[in-house]
């Protein structure tokens, strides 16, 4: 990489980091036209957490800004939901892989009990889902949604990394940085810094000899 342009550099690090990971094969939660959608198999949901007492009514799709007493809430966009015994567990994300994380890596921990936060058994809720519950520490968490589908008994289960005390750089202005990035290697690509450097030392040479 020793003599490349400093923003391919720049960008090669940013790059994998703000590319959206897929999220339909393990049902994580994902922004849809302003609405954050949970998708569990075939099964959809509105996902929502809110911070009643720090935050009144501000919506938060994953990462929460502070602890305190949460609201996690699921309205079903798929009927079905409401006739299945949805299973809730929130667990500290000790695999290592921060946002990344999947539901392999969710698997991979021998001892599931070991690192749960909190745990809401399999239960019907028929009109939307509610679960409350007091975050007492910041850090990593995982969210894990089971269902069991009651004609074939297949189980699907979604997973999401959150955070709670989230301080950090808004997603959005992640993609801000990568479009300017991406606009400055077009630029240098196609020649146009090339050439307006050189307009530039023209002028600066001219002004120079009058000078």
């Amino acid at each position: 990489m020793i003599g490349r342009p400093l923003h391919v550099l720049l960008l090669a690090i940013l790059a994998p980091g703000l590319i959206p990971q897929p999220a339909v094969a393990h049902g994580s939660v994902t922004p849809d036209d302003d609405l954050c959608i949970i998708r569990i198999g075939y099964y959809r949901a509105h996902f929502k957490i809110y911070l009643p007492l720090t935050r009144e009514h501000n919506e938060y799709c994953e990462d929460i800004p502070g602890t305190g007493e949460a609201i996690f809430v699921m309205e079903y966009e798929h009927s079905g939901l409401g006739n299945v015994p949805i299973d809730f567990r929130v667990i500290r994300n000790v695999t290592g892989k921060g946002t990344f994380t999947i539901l392999e890596d969710v698997e991979a921990i021998e001892d599931l009990d070991a690192v749960t936060l909190l745990h809401h058994p399999a239960a019907i809720q028929p009109d939307v889902f509610t679960y409350l519950h007091q975050f007492d520490e910041q850090g990593e968490f995982i969210g894990v949604v089971t269902v069991r589908q009651p004609e074939t008994g297949k189980i699907y289960t979604a997973v999401f990394p959150f955070e709670v005390g989230y301080t950090g750089i808004p997603k959005w202005v992640w993609f801000v940085v990568v479009a300017v990035f991406l606009q400055i290697n077009f630029l240098w690509m196609n020649g146009s810094i090339g050439r307006w450097r050189q307009r530039r030392s023209k002028v600066v040479a001219t002004g120079t000899i009058h000078a």
